[in-house]
């Protein structure tokens, strides 16, 4: 049975509380059975290294229900692979597939009344998490873990919908070091960003850009999503070390070839953003994101395009959606139906 005291048409990006999550231990080298649970809580030791030394990582991703009715998971094995890859990176155990699908799959049908209906523009967010649990002191990989599983239905990202933003670019910060952890989904690269992020929202922003650590020459992230122009009928997307690899700019990259773009990934100068006639950011959170303007804070520099969505913001976000929701075929493969 669908809630029915949620207002689905006026839902943020925000917590909701939802019926269970699901959760599993890595104890004594091996994944455990999984557990279901109704609290909102974690308990653990106050010498966990996810406390101490930030070893912890994330994911999120949607389900969408469809207008035939169905619910479909948006890449969920792409989801997880990132999450191995920022285990590995971490000393954190990898997670089997057929457990990670099962909890997937379990922990959705138990919240199937959290599941937006089709036609409200929201969908249902689905955040992996995994913590070091195990007391350490000195700096040392922990021995013990937890996966936890939860959803809640989310609205848009930005409550303004699908519509351009104004961004800033700083230089005075970095979002990650070239050669450090800006490809692994862990909370450290995102409490790093809050200071900035924040002085750009009262300076009259929605987001920031970051540069290159190394040059301060080249795009690197917009936020906490990836950036994207398009010119010349391509589409062009930075391509660095320090950059989080977005399977929401991973689909769009394979849909703008499928559409008759030229995709390039690769370093984007400052001084190309001028030559642009479309720019934007894209995450799971937000799909697509137009830009508006980008102002440099520290030359005063602005670079300004459309006051509406551009032609491919506006085509290839239709096109994904079109594919998220079942309105389209996916003949890529990336949804899978799942019981809710």
């Amino acid at each position: 049975m669908i809630s029915s005291e949620i207002e689905w048409n006026k839902l943020p990006f925000a917590y909701v509380p939802t019926d269970y999550n699901l959760r599993c231990r890595y104890v004594n080298g091996k994944w455990g059975e999984l557990e279901v649970s109704s609290s909102e809580h974690i308990h653990m030791h106050m010498s966990a290294t996810a406390l101490h030394y930030s070893q912890e990582v994330f994911e999120g991703m949607k389900a969408f229900r469809g207008s035939d009715g169905k619910l479909r998971l948006f890449r969920w094995r792409d989801n997880l692979a990132r999450l191995n890859l920022s285990c590995d990176g971490l000393l954190m155990p990898t997670v089997p597939e057929s457990l990670f699908e099962k909890a997937l799959r379990e922990v959705i049908r138990l919240n199937t009344r959290f599941v937006p209906p089709y036609g409200t523009g929201a969908s249902l967010y689905v955040r992996p998490l995994m913590i070091g649990t195990g007391a350490r002191i000195g700096v040392d990989s922990s021995d013990e873990f937890l996966l936890v599983i939860f959803v809640m239905p989310v609205g848009p990202y930005f409550p303004t919908g699908f519509k351009t933003v104004d961004v800033q670019m700083v230089r005075d910060y970095d979002r990650a070091a070239p050669l450090g952890t800006g490809r692994l989904k862990t909370g450290g690269n995102y409490a790093a960003s809050l200071k900035p992020a924040k002085r750009a929202h009262d300076e009259g922003f929605k987001t920031v850009i970051y540069l290159d650590a190394r040059e301060k020459k080249y795009i690197d992230e917009c936020g906490p999503a990836n950036f994207f122009a398009i010119k010349e009928n391509k589409y062009i997307t930075p391509d660095s070390t320090s950059i989080l690899q977005s399977i929401t700019n991973m689909s769009l990259c394979t849909l703008a070839e499928d559409m008759g773009l030229t995709v390039e990934r690769r370093r984007v100068p400052v001084e190309e953003l001028s030559e642009f006639n479309e720019v934007g950011a894209c995450g799971t959170a937000a799909v697509i994101t137009p830009i508006r303007s980008i102002q440099d804070r520290e030359t005063g520099a602005s670079y300004k395009y459309d006051e509406q969505p551009g032609p491919w913001c506006k085509k290839l976000y239709e096109r994904l959606q079109a594919i998220q929701y079942g309105n389209q075929p996916d003949k890529f493969g990336w949804t899978t139906e799942i019981e809710g």
